[in-house]
């Protein structure tokens, strides 16, 4: 029997996915949660096989979660509406076992948990695709300077932060701006956000 603990904030979908893998004669939800901390709770008390979960949840996101548990034997399978190559290039660092897009065939799922069982990775073929050809263009330190962006700070605070001068930080803003193809810091954010690149 592999026990599966479910992780999704909207209700009537935890509900309708678990009544949907119980009706397989090889499976059996042990645990339902709202938020990524219950599914952290849920997979230390039950020990489950599978544990399955959304990534915006509230408290701790699905993918924060995903990194919380990556040294637990339960094998975790993200299932999400959001194609994003940022949040399937953090799950696959995750360790995750299987990103699944909710939109796929019900009965997809059950097989993709069997086949996840017998220790294989399954990854929905759209994501694959976009992780090659939707890679995150900056380096580590344009990735600070814009998630610095992102929290409100100004030149001056970034510079500070990062020990660099105003003029470096204004260089590299240059840069991420160009590399996204934007016209100023908030399309910067902006895009960067759809991507899923934030941590």
């Amino acid at each position: 029997m592999i026990r599966i603990v479910l992780a999704e904030d909207q209700g009537m979908l935890l509900g309708a996915l678990g009544s949907l893998l119980d009706l397989e004669e090889d499976m059996k939800i042990v645990g339902k949660a709202k938020n990524g901390e219950e599914a952290i709770e849920l997979v230390n008390q039950e020990n489950p096989d599978v544990c399955i979960m959304d990534i915006e949840m509230p408290l701790k996101s699905g993918l924060d979660a995903a990194y919380v548990l990556k040294d637990h034997p339960c094998k975790i399978i993200i299932l999400t509406t959001f194609a994003r190559s940022g949040y399937f290039e953090r799950a696959r660092s995750a360790g995750v076992s299987g990103y699944l897009l909710k939109d796929g065939p019900s009965d997809e799922l059950a097989i993709s948990i069997r086949t996840i069982m017998e220790g294989r990775r399954i990854y929905a073929p759209e994501l694959v695709d976009m992780a090659f050809t939707d890679a995150n263009p900056l380096t580590e330190r344009e990735k600070q300077v814009i998630e610095l962006i992102a929290e409100g700070k100004n030149t001056k605070e970034i510079a500070s932060e990062l020990f660099i001068t105003n003029g470096t930080v204004r260089n590299y803003i240059s840069v991420i701006l160009d590399k996204l193809e934007v016209s100023n810091r908030i399309e910067a954010i902006s895009r960067f956000k759809e991507k899923g690149w934030f941590k």
